[in-house]
């Protein structure tokens, strides 16, 4: 028996051109053999409140000076 979400998922598909409905197939694939990777917030803990608070500023401030610049140069 198929969930909710599945049944949504394939009324929506159903509604796309062939041509979208295998973008779809292909993203689908994709999210089942994509491998997890990364370390887990848990093991990263030990690590909270290590950064200095001027660092973290400097950090801050370095990130919203560079927010939604464009640099024409680099395209």
């Amino acid at each position: 028996m198929a969930s909710n979400l599945e049944t949504e998922i394939c009324e929506y598909l159903h509604q796309l051109p062939l041509e979208h409905q295998r973008y779809v197939l292909e993203f689908v694939r994709a999210l089942v053999t994509a491998r997890v990777q990364g370390i887990p917030g848990q093991a990263l803990l030990r690590f909270a409140g290590t950064i200095d608070a001027s660092d973290l500023t400097a950090m801050a401030q370095a990130i919203e000076d560079g927010c939604e610049q464009v640099h024409d140069e680099d395209w």
